[in-house]
């Protein structure tokens, strides 16, 4: 399968399998949309290339771009992004190759970043007659008006070096150990911070904090467990409401 979705516990691993380059063309974007919200459930959503996999994905299918049928890629490109951003999970990708394109706005669309040395940043739609709106919408949050100006009107690449510099990626090394890392948190409480996170402001952390935080058996267990200095033991995810 060129999109598959794994299941394991608290982890939803999304793989792009469409050597050499994941080019997304319609069929798989629909395929994309639909494992990101079948992971919808999982307290980690990691996203990857799979293996023989040069790219973490080259883009949208450029045949794709043409006005008689840019409004279906639209809508299924967009359907698996704002699954990603709507989420409650913590998304993480793993960028082990090139993001260009629609692949670059797919780590944006994401919440932590990692990509291996070799892996290069761009969005080229300008070069092709287009502008790719995910990035336009995104992309001055992550690194600002500036750079996103500039990355986004020439079609520039980048490496992975600058990527982290400028705040693109989270940084240059693998993903794994933060994937661990995050599966080792209570996921209630992972929910809860991602909300207040999303929410800006002081006052609206605050509410989370109160009305979502504290009632949780988790957060009492958390406390208890240092108290007591012993690990926490977490109970399972919450059913959403």
């Amino acid at each position: 399968m060129p999109v598959t979705v794994e299941l394991e516990g608290r982890l939803a691993r999304i793989t792009l399998a469409r050597p050499p380059l994941n080019v997304l063309d319609l069929e798989h974007l629909g395929l994309l949309a639909d494992a990101v919200e079948e992971a919808g459930d999982a307290a980690v959503v990691l996203l990857r290339a799979g293996e023989g996999c040069r790219a973490f994905s080259a883009g949208n299918d450029v045949k794709d771009h043409v006005r008689e049928r840019a409004p279906a890629m639209l809508e299924r490109f967009h359907r698996a992004v704002r699954g990603l951003l709507e989420t409650d999970a913590i998304t993480v990708a793993d960028v082990t190759g090139d993001a260009l394109g629609g692949g670059c706005e797919l780590v944006l669309a994401c919440d932590v970043a990692y990509a291996a040395p070799k892996a290069r940043f761009g969005q080229p739609e300008i070069d092709v007659g287009c502008f790719p709106p995910v990035a336009a919408a995104l992309l001055p949050r992550r690194v600002g008006w500036t750079r996103a100006v500039e990355l986004i009107a020439t079609g520039r690449r980048i490496d992975a070096a600058e990527a982290a510099r400028i705040g693109l990626v989270t940084a240059v090394g693998e993903a794994g150990p933060v994937v661990e890392t995050l599966l080792a948190k209570s996921p209630d409480v992972l929910r809860a911070t991602k909300a207040a996170l999303r929410a800006g402001g002081l006052a609206a952390a605050e509410e989370i904090y109160v009305r979502r935080l504290l009632p949780l058996a988790d957060c009492e267990e958390g406390v208890r467990a240092f108290l007591e200095k012993r690990p926490p033991r977490w109970g399972p995810r919450t059913p959403p409401s």
